[in-house]
């Protein structure tokens, strides 16, 4: 996968078994239904999803003592001190790590900006005080960092699990579309993606949102994206998904 060349890929978890998932109110940074692997060392524990995790590589090419694919288990927190285990762990743009100081070390804070970037050939990366719902307005995420599918084929709509990859899903992340962002006044820090069922992605709060090549910025509260992978006005939905029948469920 990226960023790791010939090095093995396998993130194996030895003997840490995941813990219970959470079925009601998810705790932050894990979502509702996700059982997390926690690697604990001396000050810090890191947590992983494995559901969660697209192999974007950002621990392992900044922290490879500690994050290294083809050891059991892959993640050895005592190799580093917590502050550059936390920091690294920040890094990690979807999610799938998390960290807990025991140490009275400072958490991760939560980003006053709230940031939308669409990855190359890849996911809708978000940044912030995030709140993520299901098909149903329940909720399913609150985290710092999100990666949304866009491809439509992942098993954890509206969370990508890298299916892209598999399919080889092509768009270059281009922002074109300057209306395809409002502002009606959305009040509270908090950005809120409301999938919409066999539709769109709906984001409402502040955000400021970025091509992949990060040339094209628009700032707004409010804008429907496509998760059909099949709109021709990407990264915003153009109804293609009623043409394609495509099914969130």
């Amino acid at each position: 996968m990226s960023g790791e060349g010939a090095m093995s890929d396998a993130r194996d978890t030895g003997s840490v078994e995941p813990r219970p998932a959470a079925t009601d109110e998810p705790t932050r940074g894990v979502a509702r239904g996700d059982r997390v692997h926690a690697f604990a060392a001396p000050g810090i524990t890191v947590t992983w999803s494995r559901t969660r995790c697209i192999h974007a590589a950002d621990c392992v090419m900044n922290l490879p003592t500690v994050f290294e694919p083809g050891r059991r288990p892959w993640v050895d927190a005592s190799q580093a001190s917590a502050d550059a285990v936390a920091r690294v762990v920040a890094r990690c743009p979807t999610g799938a790590l998390h960290f807990e100081r025991q140490d009275g070390g400072a958490s991760e804070p939560v980003p006053t900006t709230n940031t939308v970037l669409f990855a190359r050939n890849g996911p809708v990366m978000l940044r912030g005080d995030i709140e993520v719902l299901d098909d149903t307005g329940a909720v399913l995420l609150r985290d710092t960092r999100v990666a949304l599918c866009r491809c439509g084929l992942s098993l954890k709509k509206p969370l990508c699990d890298d299916a892209h990859a598999e399919v080889g899903f092509r768009d270059p992340g281009m922002v074109t579309r300057e209306d395809g962002v409002s502002d009606p006044g959305a009040t509270g820090g908090t950005l809120r993606v409301i999938p919409h069922v066999d539709g769109p992605l709906e984001l409402w709060g502040p955000f400021a949102l970025s091509s992949a090549d990060k040339k094209t910025m628009l700032a707004g509260s409010s804008t429907s994206l496509c998760r059909c992978g099949k709109s021709q006005t990407k990264p915003f939905c153009d109804r293609s998904h009623e043409r394609v029948g495509f099914r969130s469920g």
